[in-house]
Protein backbone atom coordinates (compact mmCIF):
# COMPACT_ATOMS: atom_id res chain seq x y z
CA UNK A 1 0.00 0.00 0.00
CA UNK A 2 1.15 3.83 -0.53
CA UNK A 3 3.07 5.11 2.48
CA UNK A 4 0.58 8.28 1.96
CA UNK A 5 -2.47 6.91 0.20
CA UNK A 6 -4.35 10.27 0.78
CA UNK A 7 -1.60 12.21 -1.65
CA UNK A 8 -2.55 9.33 -4.41
CA UNK A 9 -6.22 9.68 -3.94
CA UNK A 10 -5.46 13.72 -4.28
CA UNK A 11 -3.17 13.26 -7.40
CA UNK A 12 -5.73 10.76 -9.13
CA UNK A 13 -8.59 13.38 -8.37
CA UNK A 14 -6.39 16.44 -9.33
CA UNK A 15 -5.37 14.07 -13.00
CA UNK A 16 -8.85 13.20 -13.75
CA UNK A 17 -10.05 16.56 -13.35
CA UNK A 18 -7.30 17.71 -15.30
CA UNK A 19 -8.12 14.89 -18.50
CA UNK A 20 -12.00 16.56 -18.57
CA UNK A 21 -10.54 19.83 -18.32
CA UNK A 22 -8.30 18.93 -21.82
CA UNK A 23 -11.10 16.70 -23.22
CA UNK A 24 -13.77 19.77 -23.30
CA UNK A 25 -11.27 22.19 -24.93
CA UNK A 26 -11.23 19.83 -27.58
CA UNK A 27 -12.96 21.88 -31.08
CA UNK A 28 -12.46 22.93 -34.18
CA UNK A 29 -9.85 26.15 -34.20
CA UNK A 30 -9.10 25.36 -30.92
CA UNK A 31 -4.98 25.50 -30.74
CA UNK A 32 -3.21 22.42 -29.14
CA UNK A 33 -0.77 24.46 -27.62
CA UNK A 34 -2.86 26.22 -25.77
CA UNK A 35 -5.07 23.15 -24.32
CA UNK A 36 -1.91 21.40 -23.13
CA UNK A 37 -0.82 24.63 -21.31
CA UNK A 38 -4.13 25.10 -19.85
CA UNK A 39 -4.64 21.44 -18.51
CA UNK A 40 -0.98 21.93 -17.03
CA UNK A 41 -1.65 24.96 -15.37
CA UNK A 42 -4.58 24.11 -13.72
CA UNK A 43 -3.04 21.08 -12.37
CA UNK A 44 -0.09 23.38 -10.65
CA UNK A 45 -3.14 25.53 -9.62
CA UNK A 46 -4.30 22.34 -7.31
CA UNK A 47 -0.96 22.27 -6.23
CA UNK A 48 0.40 19.48 -8.06
CA UNK A 49 2.98 19.21 -10.77
CA UNK A 50 2.31 17.36 -14.48
CA UNK A 51 4.12 13.80 -14.23
CA UNK A 52 4.82 14.03 -17.52
CA UNK A 53 3.82 17.08 -20.78
CA UNK A 54 0.09 16.68 -21.59
CA UNK A 55 0.32 14.27 -24.30
CA UNK A 56 -1.84 15.73 -27.59
CA UNK A 57 -2.12 12.72 -30.28
CA UNK A 58 -3.92 13.03 -33.41
CA UNK A 59 -5.43 10.42 -35.52
CA UNK A 60 -2.57 7.88 -36.50
CA UNK A 61 -0.38 8.83 -33.48
CA UNK A 62 -1.02 6.53 -30.96
CA UNK A 63 1.03 8.66 -28.02
CA UNK A 64 4.28 10.51 -27.19
CA UNK A 65 3.58 13.89 -28.92
CA UNK A 66 3.23 17.54 -26.93
CA UNK A 67 3.43 20.46 -28.27
CA UNK A 68 6.78 22.60 -28.39
CA UNK A 69 6.67 26.51 -27.89
CA UNK A 70 5.87 27.69 -31.08
CA UNK A 71 3.31 24.85 -32.46
CA UNK A 72 0.52 27.04 -34.11
CA UNK A 73 -1.74 23.63 -35.32
CA UNK A 74 -5.15 23.95 -34.31
CA UNK A 75 -7.71 21.41 -34.15
CA UNK A 76 -9.83 20.46 -37.16
CA UNK A 77 -12.80 18.33 -37.73
CA UNK A 78 -12.60 14.73 -37.91
CA UNK A 79 -9.45 14.89 -35.53
CA UNK A 80 -9.12 11.72 -33.35
CA UNK A 81 -7.44 13.03 -30.74
CA UNK A 82 -5.84 11.43 -27.23
CA UNK A 83 -5.83 13.43 -24.23
CA UNK A 84 -3.07 12.01 -21.94
CA UNK A 85 -2.31 13.48 -18.76
CA UNK A 86 -0.40 12.86 -15.73
CA UNK A 87 -0.44 14.47 -12.08
CA UNK A 88 1.62 14.44 -8.87
CA UNK A 89 2.08 15.19 -5.67
CA UNK A 90 5.26 14.70 -4.76
CA UNK A 91 5.84 11.56 -6.75
CA UNK A 92 2.49 10.12 -6.13
CA UNK A 93 1.66 9.72 -9.93
CA UNK A 94 -1.77 9.10 -11.86
CA UNK A 95 -1.90 8.93 -15.59
CA UNK A 96 -5.47 9.12 -17.03
CA UNK A 97 -6.57 9.49 -20.89
CA UNK A 98 -9.35 9.84 -22.96
CA UNK A 99 -9.93 10.06 -26.78
CA UNK A 100 -12.13 13.03 -28.34
CA UNK A 101 -13.37 12.85 -31.99
CA UNK A 102 -13.46 16.73 -33.16
CA UNK A 103 -16.58 17.92 -34.39
CA UNK A 104 -17.87 14.12 -35.72
CA UNK A 105 -18.62 10.81 -35.12
CA UNK A 106 -17.55 8.80 -37.67
CA UNK A 107 -15.15 6.96 -35.42
CA UNK A 108 -17.25 6.83 -32.24
CA UNK A 109 -17.01 3.31 -32.13
CA UNK A 110 -13.42 3.29 -32.38
CA UNK A 111 -13.53 5.28 -28.93
CA UNK A 112 -15.76 3.55 -27.34
CA UNK A 113 -14.07 0.62 -27.63
CA UNK A 114 -10.92 1.52 -25.41
CA UNK A 115 -14.00 2.84 -23.06
CA UNK A 116 -15.30 -0.08 -22.78
CA UNK A 117 -11.62 -2.12 -22.57
CA UNK A 118 -11.05 -0.45 -19.40
CA UNK A 119 -14.15 -0.59 -18.24
CA UNK A 120 -14.07 -4.67 -18.90
CA UNK A 121 -10.56 -5.00 -17.23
CA UNK A 122 -11.71 -3.04 -14.31
CA UNK A 123 -14.48 -5.78 -13.32
CA UNK A 124 -11.57 -8.63 -13.54
CA UNK A 125 -8.76 -6.25 -11.26
CA UNK A 126 -7.84 -7.31 -7.51
CA UNK A 127 -5.01 -8.36 -5.94
CA UNK A 128 -3.69 -11.95 -6.96
CA UNK A 129 -5.07 -11.37 -10.28
CA UNK A 130 -2.73 -12.41 -13.55
CA UNK A 131 -2.38 -9.58 -16.00
CA UNK A 132 -3.21 -11.64 -18.71
CA UNK A 133 -6.88 -11.93 -17.35
CA UNK A 134 -6.83 -7.71 -17.58
CA UNK A 135 -5.19 -8.17 -20.78
CA UNK A 136 -7.74 -11.38 -22.33
CA UNK A 137 -10.72 -8.63 -21.15
CA UNK A 138 -9.13 -6.13 -22.94
CA UNK A 139 -8.06 -7.89 -26.14
CA UNK A 140 -12.02 -9.17 -26.17
CA UNK A 141 -13.48 -6.28 -25.34
CA UNK A 142 -11.90 -4.48 -28.39
CA UNK A 143 -12.26 -7.27 -31.09
CA UNK A 144 -16.29 -7.45 -30.08
CA UNK A 145 -16.49 -3.96 -31.86
CA UNK A 146 -14.38 -4.11 -34.98
CA UNK A 147 -11.41 -3.41 -33.81
CA UNK A 148 -7.63 -4.22 -33.38
CA UNK A 149 -5.92 -3.84 -29.64
CA UNK A 150 -2.44 -2.14 -30.07
CA UNK A 151 -0.36 -5.30 -29.52
CA UNK A 152 2.60 -3.50 -28.30
CA UNK A 153 1.53 -0.57 -26.19
CA UNK A 154 0.59 -1.56 -22.43
CA UNK A 155 -0.96 -0.49 -18.90
CA UNK A 156 2.17 -0.59 -16.43
CA UNK A 157 2.06 -0.58 -12.63
CA UNK A 158 3.25 2.80 -11.03
CA UNK A 159 5.37 3.85 -8.01
CA UNK A 160 6.58 6.75 -6.40
CA UNK A 161 8.20 9.26 -9.11
CA UNK A 162 8.57 5.94 -11.26
CA UNK A 163 5.82 5.81 -14.01
CA UNK A 164 6.38 2.49 -15.37
CA UNK A 165 7.74 0.53 -12.76
CA UNK A 166 8.15 -2.85 -13.89
CA UNK A 167 5.10 -5.03 -14.12
CA UNK A 168 3.00 -4.73 -17.85
CA UNK A 169 -0.84 -4.89 -18.60
CA UNK A 170 -0.84 -5.91 -22.26
CA UNK A 171 -3.75 -5.19 -24.64
CA UNK A 172 -3.22 -8.71 -25.64
CA UNK A 173 -2.85 -11.75 -23.95
CA UNK A 174 0.23 -14.29 -24.21
CA UNK A 175 2.57 -11.18 -23.10
CA UNK A 176 2.59 -11.44 -19.46
CA UNK A 177 2.00 -13.30 -16.30
CA UNK A 178 2.29 -11.01 -13.59
CA UNK A 179 0.48 -11.09 -11.12
CA UNK A 180 -0.84 -7.81 -8.99
CA UNK A 181 -0.53 -7.34 -5.40
CA UNK A 182 -2.71 -5.68 -2.86
CA UNK A 183 -1.26 -1.99 -2.76
CA UNK A 184 0.07 -1.32 -6.51
CA UNK A 185 -0.99 1.19 -7.95
CA UNK A 186 -1.64 0.26 -11.76
CA UNK A 187 -3.01 2.38 -15.35
CA UNK A 188 -4.85 0.25 -17.06
CA UNK A 189 -4.28 1.80 -20.68
CA UNK A 190 -5.91 -0.20 -23.67
CA UNK A 191 -5.25 1.71 -27.02
CA UNK A 192 -7.77 0.37 -30.44
CA UNK A 193 -7.34 0.81 -34.07
CA UNK A 194 -8.76 -0.29 -37.17
CA UNK A 195 -5.06 -0.23 -38.67
CA UNK A 196 -2.34 -3.30 -38.42
CA UNK A 197 -2.84 -3.14 -34.91
CA UNK A 198 1.03 -2.36 -33.82
CA UNK A 199 2.91 1.13 -33.36
CA UNK A 200 6.56 1.84 -34.30
CA UNK A 201 8.57 4.89 -33.77
CA UNK A 202 7.95 8.39 -35.75
CA UNK A 203 9.69 11.95 -35.19
CA UNK A 204 10.81 13.52 -32.10
CA UNK A 205 7.47 14.30 -29.80
CA UNK A 206 9.05 17.36 -27.91
CA UNK A 207 9.51 14.98 -24.68
CA UNK A 208 12.63 14.09 -23.04
CA UNK A 209 13.95 12.88 -19.53
CA UNK A 210 17.38 13.03 -17.55
CA UNK A 211 18.26 9.35 -17.40
CA UNK A 212 20.79 10.16 -14.45
CA UNK A 213 21.54 13.79 -13.11
CA UNK A 214 24.21 15.79 -14.79
CA UNK A 215 27.65 16.98 -13.24
CA UNK A 216 26.91 20.19 -11.85
CA UNK A 217 30.97 21.53 -11.94
CA UNK A 218 30.53 20.06 -15.79
CA UNK A 219 26.63 21.34 -17.00
CA UNK A 220 25.44 23.81 -14.28
CA UNK A 221 22.30 24.32 -16.25
CA UNK A 222 21.42 21.54 -17.18
CA UNK A 223 21.88 20.63 -13.42
CA UNK A 224 19.63 22.86 -12.41
CA UNK A 225 16.84 21.83 -14.66
CA UNK A 226 17.49 17.97 -13.26
CA UNK A 227 16.65 19.72 -9.57
CA UNK A 228 13.27 20.79 -11.74
CA UNK A 229 12.14 17.66 -12.67
CA UNK A 230 14.18 14.66 -11.70
CA UNK A 231 13.77 11.68 -13.86
CA UNK A 232 10.21 12.63 -14.87
CA UNK A 233 9.45 13.80 -18.70
CA UNK A 234 9.20 17.30 -19.98
CA UNK A 235 9.36 19.37 -22.48
CA UNK A 236 10.72 22.61 -23.54
CA UNK A 237 7.34 24.65 -23.25
CA UNK A 238 8.77 24.35 -19.27
CA UNK A 239 11.67 26.18 -19.63
CA UNK A 240 11.25 29.52 -20.13
CA UNK A 241 14.97 30.80 -19.46
CA UNK A 242 16.49 31.42 -22.63
CA UNK A 243 19.97 30.44 -21.54
CA UNK A 244 18.51 27.18 -20.01
CA UNK A 245 16.47 26.73 -22.96
CA UNK A 246 19.88 26.72 -25.36
CA UNK A 247 21.65 24.51 -22.96
CA UNK A 248 18.60 22.09 -23.21
CA UNK A 249 18.82 21.96 -27.16
CA UNK A 250 22.68 21.40 -27.18
CA UNK A 251 22.24 18.48 -25.07
CA UNK A 252 19.83 16.40 -26.32
CA UNK A 253 21.63 13.74 -27.11
CA UNK A 254 22.43 13.43 -23.38
CA UNK A 255 18.70 12.82 -22.98
CA UNK A 256 16.05 10.42 -23.05
CA UNK A 257 14.23 12.05 -26.42
CA UNK A 258 10.17 10.25 -26.99
CA UNK A 259 9.65 9.84 -30.42
CA UNK A 260 5.81 9.87 -31.62
CA UNK A 261 4.19 6.37 -31.85
CA UNK A 262 2.58 6.12 -35.16
CA UNK A 263 0.30 3.25 -35.90
CA UNK A 264 2.32 0.78 -38.76
CA UNK A 265 -0.97 0.69 -40.77
CA UNK A 266 -1.72 4.51 -40.61
CA UNK A 267 -4.89 3.88 -38.92
CA UNK A 268 -6.73 5.84 -36.99
CA UNK A 269 -6.08 5.18 -32.82
CA UNK A 270 -8.13 5.76 -29.26
CA UNK A 271 -7.13 5.24 -25.93
CA UNK A 272 -8.77 5.32 -22.27
CA UNK A 273 -6.81 5.04 -19.39
CA UNK A 274 -7.41 5.14 -15.85
CA UNK A 275 -5.10 4.90 -12.73
CA UNK A 276 -6.36 2.32 -9.72
CA UNK A 277 -5.20 0.93 -6.59
CA UNK A 278 -5.20 -2.73 -6.28
CA UNK A 279 -6.69 -4.15 -3.23
CA UNK A 280 -8.13 -6.92 -2.04
CA UNK A 281 -11.12 -7.92 -3.95
CA UNK A 282 -11.36 -5.81 -6.33
CA UNK A 283 -9.92 -2.14 -7.05
CA UNK A 284 -10.20 1.82 -6.08
CA UNK A 285 -10.59 4.21 -8.92
CA UNK A 286 -8.01 6.89 -8.40
CA UNK A 287 -8.94 8.60 -11.31
CA UNK A 288 -12.32 9.03 -11.45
Amino acid sequence: MPKDLDRWRRAGKIGGAARDLGAGMIREGASRRDVAEEVEKYIRSQGGQPAFPVNLSINDEAAHFTPDPEDMRRFAVGDVVKVDVGAHLDGAISDTAATVEVGATKYASLVAATRSAVEAAERELRAGVETMTLSRAIERTIHALGFKPVENLTGHTIESYLLHAGKSVPNVTGMSTARLEPGEVVAIEPFATNGAGRIGNGAFGNIMRFREPPSAKKFPELSELFGRFRTLPFCARWVPEPELRSALLKARKRLQTYPVFVEEGHGWVSQAERTFLVVEGGCELLTP
